[in-house]
């Protein structure tokens, strides 16, 4: 009974897991070489997931526009997006970081209208304004002379947003990429409820279809993260070996590599099997509250009621992009 409510709940845990890693690795070792090497994790991670599932450590099926989408994908989510993220967390620590993830909900929306015609729920434009209400209560400080003023670092600001709003986007990318993936397997006539030829595990073919894209994203990810530490950094080299050797910010990355695309992709999935897509993802949201106390715990911060009833007005907007109204 609510198996599937317990998981979901499980995988914001995670996601809070992820976050307060991330921020600590992001701190000592910096953005660029957090992600560079995160990716390689999470690169290995998948492909001998694919491996037990598949057989083979690559995406079977997928054709050439299943890489083009997932790969532009792979740049605006996880380039882009999680550049940003660990940037974020850098000036504004994960906390306020997760809180403003909350504008994927409506990015995604906004962005799933444009490319894919798809219908917006009747009170998504009224989470959309709960969501923004939400984040600017946490935010912003008493006015000044008549102007509005933020309590956070304008440029940690700009790229929590950013992340935010790249993650909604990316999403939309990857269901492109799906589609265009299970039109790929459906041509080569190939059953997704059978277990693959060579596979070590006996499941069926669409388990590993969402670890197969995201494969193909992470690939996009890892050279795009490696080419911007090149790029930017003449002394890269000696950047990622103090970043490898750095032990306590090594051993934060495989958290934030676990409990993130691993377990966190692996049990969301599993939890839309057991309970409705619109009650996971809600929980899913709950992250921007779970992190509060733990991060002030972990970090010393000072946490107020105005920025606790931001957050939970920010996750209620998300919600309510999930409110079937008939």
């Amino acid at each position: 009974m609510f198996v599937g409510e317990i998981i979901a709940l499980g995988v914001a845990v995670s996601w809070t897991a992820t976050a307060l890693f991330a921020e600590v690795a992001s701190k000592r070792m910096g953005s660029l070489p957090l992600n560079t090497v995160r990716m390689t994790m999470s690169l290995t991670l998948l492909l001998v997931s694919l491996w037990l599932m598949l057989g083979v450590p690559w995406p079977r099926y997928a054709d050439g526009s299943t890489w083009l989408w997932l790969l532009l994908s792979g740049v605006v989510g996880y380039v882009i997006g999680d550049y940003c993220l660990m940037q974020g967390y850098i000036y504004i620590g994960s906390r306020f970081g997760q809180l403003f993830m909350t504008l994927s909900a409506p990015t995604a929306a906004l962005t799933g209208r444009l490319l894919l015609g798809e219908q917006m729920q009747p009170l998504a434009i009224v989470g959309m304004v709960v969501t923004l209400s939400g984040i600017a209560m946490s935010i912003l400080s008493k006015p000044k002379d008549g102007k509005l003023q933020t309590k956070l670092p304008p440029r940690g600001v700009f790229f929590a947003a950013m992340a935010g709003i790249c993650q909604g986007f990316g999403l939309v990318l990857s269901k492109v990429g799906l589609q265009h993936y299970d039109a790929a397997i459906a041509a080569a006539g190939v059953a997704t409820d059978a277990v693959p030829d060579g596979a070590v595990l006996p499941l069926p073919l669409f388990i590993s279809v969402p670890f197969a894209a995201t494969l193909i994203r992470a690939t996009m990810g890892l050279v795009g993260f490696f080419l911007l530490l090149v790029i930017f950094n003449n002394d890269w080299k000696a950047k990622l070996s103090h970043a490898v050797h750095d032990r306590k910010a090594m051993w934060c990355v495989l958290g934030a590599t676990v409990f993130g695309p691993f377990v966190g992709v692996s049990a969301s999935l599993l939890a839309t099997q057991y309970t409705t897509a619109g009650i996971a993802q809600t929980l899913f949201a709950l992250t921007p509250i779970l992190i509060i106390a733990p991060a002030a715990l972990l970090f010393h911060q000072r946490v107020t009621l105005r920025e606790v009833l931001g957050a939970v007005i920010g996750v209620v907007g998300v919600c309510l992009f999930f409110i079937k109204v008939s």
